[in-house]
């Protein structure tokens, strides 16, 4: 029998990954140690929901 993936956890990583993705454009075209730390400060639910992944993925199986 297959494990069907959980969808709570990867809509939340795909909604985080969305909330940062001009963030993570200028990264890949400029980086700067600097922008790379202020973006918690910007965009910090997105942070701690990328940071969590792992313990949502475990706790939805």
């Amino acid at each position: 029998m297959r494990r069907r993936l959980p969808w709570e956890p990867l809509l939340l990583a795909l909604l985080a990954l969305f909330d940062l993705r001009t963030e993570l454009q200028l990264l890949a075209d400029h980086f700067t140690w600097s922008s790379l730390m202020v973006i918690p400060g910007q965009h910090p639910l997105a942070v701690v929901v990328l940071a969590l992944l792992p313990s949502l993925l475990r706790r939805y199986r």
